[in-house]
């Protein structure tokens, strides 16, 4: 018997995943890396380590301020309509940490898009 919850249609995380599973070997555009993926992941970004440009401007009086005004966490653009995974570097032991890497190749579905990609939290 099949629930409301895991129908094709639904938003769940069982209907929705990601293009590559846990495990796959993907090669760079140039063949020159491999990489094995460890899992999907959100990239988030920190407007406190970004360079000034990236924080709206505000005026003081005639001089204009570069404070910070919203959120400090950013998420990705590039992420919401390609997916990102934390992935290991095969073959190079210098990069024993896993990196945060988007494929621009793969790109996610629609209804992907909208789960993996909500401005509302769930």
């Amino acid at each position: 018997m099949v629930s409301e919850t895991d129908s094709p249609g639904s938003h769940s995380p069982a209907a929705l995943q990601h293009p590559l599973p846990c495990g796959t070997i993907v090669q760079s555009p140039g063949f020159q890396f491999s990489y094995r993926i460890m899992g999907p992941c959100c990239r988030l970004y920190d407007r406190e380590q970004l360079p000034w440009p990236c924080c709206r401007l505000q005026w003081r009086g005639k001089e204009p301020s570069w404070r910070r005004i919203g959120r400090r966490f950013i998420v990705d653009l590039a992420t919401k309509r390609y997916p990102s995974y934390s992935v290991e570097l095969i073959g190079y032991p210098a990069t024993p940490d896993p990196m945060v890497l988007t494929l621009y190749t793969q790109r996610l579905s629609p209804q992907q898009q909208s789960w993996w990609h909500d401005p509302r939290p769930r």
